[in-house]
């Protein structure tokens, strides 16, 4: 396939106007050094302050960058589909526009990507200059739960510095909370030579962190969503349809093993307690119930998913 551009380097920003003018010309310095042809995509996610204004006369100073803005803030998984929408380069790289991530990285990444045949390069923030306590060791927790779900070998996969081969982001759909599980959507369509390589972290020099609580716990729910999905989106029964029969069994067992209990006691002319009296009785009733319940569910979610537009789906790489 041809391109028409060594490198498409894809920006999504909010609130940044202090550090556009010096970033731009901090990745204009190193295309210039490198000689690399290349285009500037950058994505406005709704900024309130003059971020757009500056993009525009960048813009016009620079034929070689580009500016998408959005009427409001739709998150950074929508400026990063609209960016791989528009990307042309034969290597995709984004990073994020707070000056945190170093533009002098992406030489060698893009280096990997071609000579080296990965098909996404992923920086590895080895030394962070963020808060300890807020940022860091949350960080730590929701990348080692990643690389158990998702059995990637990455230390930082929410990085906002990668190298991406064209091919990977015309071929996955980035959406919701998805941004940060880029690697695992890869691999879940047939990319899976990801490697990761160690990058300089700089201090934020200007603004705030968006980092916040609700991004961390939307970090750790979104990547055992993705792994549900990918298990068993297009075969819901095999889950639910397992889970209720186990609990509807052993509720079944439970029932019968509180009513066999009464009787024998009552034949043998024991002291017993009415069935109804029994809290294990009530227990094995709700596991039935909910057994049930589960067992309809995945049905349901069965006949969903065998009229999915998406139900045959298949990434193919070649043919002949």
């Amino acid at each position: 396939m041809e391109y028409t551009k060594d490198l498409s380097i894809v920006i999504s920003l909010y609130n940044e106007e202090e550090s556009l003018h010096e970033l731009v010309k901090w990745i204009e310095n190193v295309m210039e050094k490198e000689g690399y042809t290349y285009e500037i995509i950058m994505v406005d996610d709704g900024s309130k302050d003059r971020s757009w204004n500056i993009v525009k006369g960048l813009s016009e100073k620079n034929e070689n960058i580009r500016g998408i803005s959005f009427r409001r803030n739709y998150g950074k998984s929508a400026a990063l589909y609209h960016g791989f929408k528009a990307a042309d380069g034969r290597v995709v790289v984004t990073m994020d526009a707070d000056l945190q991530d170093s533009p002098e990285e992406i030489p060698e990444m893009y280096r990997m990507i071609v000579e080296e045949g990965y098909d996404i390069v992923s920086g590895w923030k080895k030394q962070r200059f963020d808060n300890k306590l807020t940022k860091n060791l949350p960080s730590k927790l929701y990348n080692a739960t990643a690389r158990w779900v998702t059995g990637i070998k990455l230390h930082d996969m929410n990085c906002g510095l990668k190298a991406y081969r064209n091919e990977v982001v015309k071929n996955i759909e980035v959406y919701g909370e998805m941004h940060r599980y880029i690697p695992y959507l890869a691999k879940n369509a047939g990319f899976d030579k990801i490697t990761e390589k160690p990058v300089h972290h700089q201090k934020r020099k200007y603004g705030v962190s968006k980092f916040g609580l609700e991004r961390f716990v939307n970090g750790f729910i979104g990547v055992i969503s993705l792994w549900f999905l990918r298990r068993f989106g297009k075969r819901p029964m095999h889950f639910f349809g397992f889970t209720g029969i186990l609990m509807f069994m052993t509720g079944a067992i439970l029932a019968i093993w509180v009513i066999a209990e009464k009787l024998i006691q009552q034949s043998n002319g024991l002291l017993y307690r009415p069935v109804t009296e029994q809290p294990l009785f009530y227990l094995a009733l709700v596991a039935v119930i909910l057994g049930f319940q589960l067992f309809l569910a995945g049905f349901i979610c069965e006949m969903v998913s065998r009229n999915s537009s998406e139900r045959n789906n298949y990434k193919i790489r070649e043919e002949i």
